[in-house]
């Protein structure tokens, strides 16, 4: 499960630098901003995804003790 957050967490971020490049630069191309964008996209969703699998969690600790 932890090597997936880091995973996802370095989808956004690298998302996120291709959305800032594009932004950021004279004449940057526009598929940077399709690509930052898609890529920050699949990091969210991949991200909720193992948020909605783990949410329980908490509960069946609980229940153990």
């Amino acid at each position: 499960m932890n090597n997936s957050q880091i995973i996802n967490t370095i989808l956004i971020v690298f998302g996120g630098g291709f959305l800032i490049y594009a932004i950021a630069a004279d004449n940057a191309h526009a598929y940077f901003k399709i690509v930052g964008l898609i890529v920050i996209m699949l990091g969210l969703y991949r991200a909720t995804n193992l948020w909605v699998a783990t949410k329980d969690d908490h509960k069946e600790d609980e229940n153990k003790e």
